[in-house]
């Protein structure tokens, strides 16, 4: 089991669609290099930078989707579920 990720269906999304979730719940872009933008949010003490790729909106590996989720601070549940909104 991978921290609670393989009981639950991940949605199906792009890299686009992930920046665009990010930036509504808190985060700024930091940089764009190449085609992976890298976004902060702090919270409190606690800074988070997470780094999506975007790739001609093609869809992310469900592992890179896992890593962004730990990368945002967010649980499995509360990252899928932004999508879902």
């Amino acid at each position: 089991m991978l921290d609670g990720f393989d009981s639950m269906k991940l949605p199906v999304v792009s890299g686009k669609e992930v920046v665009a979730v990010l930036l509504k719940n808190g985060f700024e872009v930091k940089r764009q290099k190449g085609s992976h933008v890298h976004l902060i949010n702090t919270v409190g003490e606690q800074s988070f930078h997470v780094t999506v790729p975007v790739h001609s909106n093609k869809d992310l590996n469900p592992f890179v989707f896992r890593s962004i989720a730990r990368q945002a601070g967010f649980t499995p549940e509360e990252f899928s579920e932004l999508f879902r909104k």
